[in-house]
């Protein structure tokens, strides 16, 4: 039977020229997939998403170009109520069939919540919700009233983790949610050969190297990382770790840690803002991708490794072991330094390397975007 899909989409959340590492690009690839069934799109995103003192990184915005083919309106003021109001309006406007919000961070709730609900107000198209998080890495005081606020606005859920899932029943038992795994980001280029990309980066291609890939914050574990790379089973190996991402905490603690450690030589610094223009050339250059998170949901940092057919390791929280079947396309690990080094030890020592790959390329093919629009259209008809 053809499915049929919304004559015209808007989507709410964070694009071009915010810098919005995984919210933004996702927004972006998901209003190309929708053009691509045929669908008119606009993005209404923020020209105010995080006042300069709630912003822990270098910049909000990006240096590179608007996206070809994209939409995209820098409309929506966080912290502006009477803008809150004025954005509903213009969305009204647009006499839309589907709205689509992002919902990532307690801090939007309130804007985001109110623009939602004065369009269900004032109109009877459906308004749906991907939820990246319901309860925050970092928690602070009074982000489950904030959530609630949110979770009441919209009409229903699709979340790209299982563990999301679970976290959203917590806040409401009755309306429509679904779970879908999170597409693969192949915008990011095509694969090149190793020896390119380490050229193109200034590194050693006879080097070997692990990489760990985005914002640097107390979450994500690159504290665990770094004394599994002191271990004497990997320091044998000679291997580097080459970490790519902004500093998004207390750089100094992990400056220290290396230090105290005494593994600078096996490291690659590069700790600025990766523009999506050198995404490839970090993953081409890599042999193994490590995730050591403390806690998480999902992380688009998987769905990049697939595109460019690197294999990985990563830790058993949230939903990340969800994506990565243990022992076939990479390792689940606890997140311990000693399990994370033997997981290491494993795929260098016993090359591996070539059997991951190999089981990517065929488990990658179940990540696609079509795939999550057609669960939106499932979502509306429960």
């Amino acid at each position: 039977m053809e499915i049929s899909y919304p004559r015209k989409v808007i989507l709410i959340g964070s694009a071009w020229p915010l810098r919005g590492g995984g919210i933004s690009t996702f927004n972006e690839r998901l209003a190309l997939a929708y053009q691509e069934l045929g669908c008119e799109v606009i993005i209404y995103s923020f020209k105010v998403q995080y006042p300069s003192f709630f912003f822990p990184g270098t910049s909000q915005y990006t240096n590179e170009p608007p996206p070809e083919k994209l939409k995209i309106k820098t409309v929506i003021n966080s912290v502006n109520p009477f803008n809150w109001i004025q954005t509903a309006y213009r969305i009204l406007l647009e006499n839309a069939d589907l709205i689509i919000v992002r919902f990532w961070i307690p801090f939007m709730a309130p804007s985001l919540g109110t623009i939602a609900r004065m369009i269900r107000l004032k109109s009877k198209v459906k308004v749906i919700a991907i939820t990246d998080n319901i309860i925050p890495h970092e928690p602070r005081f009074g982000d489950k009233l904030l959530v609630k606020y949110f979770v009441n606005s919209v009409d229903g859920f699709l979340t790209m983790s299982e563990s999301v899932l679970s976290d959203l029943k917590r806040f409401d038992s009755v309306k429509p949610k679904i779970f879908h795994p999170h597409p693969l980001y192949d915008n990011f280029g095509a694969c090149i050969s190793k020896s390119e990309a380490c050229r193109r980066l200034g590194l050693n291609e006879n080097d070997r190297y692990i990489l760990f890939f985005g914002f640097i914050r107390d979450y994500k574990g690159l504290d665990l990382l770094l004394y599994a790379m002191n271990s004497i089973e990997v320091r044998r190996l000679g291997i580097k770790l080459l970490i790519a991402g902004e500093f998004y905490g207390n750089e100094e603690k992990y400056l220290a840690l290396i230090k105290e450690l005494k593994i600078g030589d096996n490291l690659v610094m590069r700790t600025n803002f990766i523009p999506n223009s050198e995404v490839c050339l970090y993953f081409c250059s890599s042999d193994l991708v490590v995730q050591p998170y403390k806690h998480a949901t999902q992380s688009g940092v998987t769905q990049v490794a697939y595109h460019f057919n690197k294999p990985m390791i990563t830790t058993n929280v949230g939903g990340l072991s969800e994506m990565i079947p243990n022992g076939k396309v990479g390792y689940v690990v606890d997140p311990d330094p000693d399990q994370i080094s033997r997981s290491i030890v494993s795929f260098f020592s016993e090359d591996r390397e070539t059997q991951f790959v190999k089981n990517i390329q065929e488990e990658k093919k179940r990540f696609t975007w079509t795939g999550l629009i057609n669960a939106i259209n499932n979502l509306l008809t429960i």
